[in-house]
């Protein structure tokens, strides 16, 4: 066997071990999600409203912006990865294809978890908000995230992606 397919084997095994630890690959997607909120955040404060948002004020427009952009991103990965298993029982429960939904069971998913993650969203923009007074807004943001990480992961697991009997 070549040092390749070794090399490939293993990567698989490694990922097929990780598909486990729910919470774990829930906590990657988040770390990807958190990349892009901060990426958003910054490039609209510093640049894209810096109209409404000049050097030292409060970053609202972007904030909400970035939060809307990472929901975006995570609910894409979460959907493809972390709950992959239900969404595909769910699919054949409903006798619909998970790989290729309807546009109708792409929209009820995405509105359940952004209600979902609601209460998330909205703790992550005050505490952002509270926080960037005393500190950097990035830091603050990302203190925020981490904060309302456990809630999204609780309604998402419980509600969007809930196990069907």
């Amino acid at each position: 066997m070549s040092d390749t397919s070794l090399l490939r084997r293993g990567v698989l095994n490694g990922l097929r071990w990780l598909e486990k630890f729910r919470y774990l690959k829930f906590g990657i997607v988040g770390a990807s999600g958190t990349v892009v909120n901060l990426v958003v955040l910054h490039l609209g404060h510093e640049y894209l409203f810096t109209a409404i948002e000049p050097a030292g004020s409060k970053p609202y427009a972007s904030l909400a912006l970035a939060i809307t952009l990472a929901t975006l991103n995570n609910f894409t990965w979460n959907r493809l990865w972390t709950w992959s298993d239900r969404v595909k029982a769910e699919a054949l429960a409903q006798h619909m294809d998970a790989e290729h939904p309807g546009t109708g069971q792409l929209t009820r998913e995405f509105g359940k978890y952004a209600a979902a993650s609601g209460f998330g969203s909205a703790l992550q923009y005050i505490l952002t908000l509270l926080l960037s007074g005393t500190m950097d807004y990035r830091l603050a943001n990302v203190i925020a995230i981490v904060v309302a990480s456990v809630s999204n992961f609780l309604a998402n697991d419980k509600w969007t992606f809930k196990r069907r009997p």
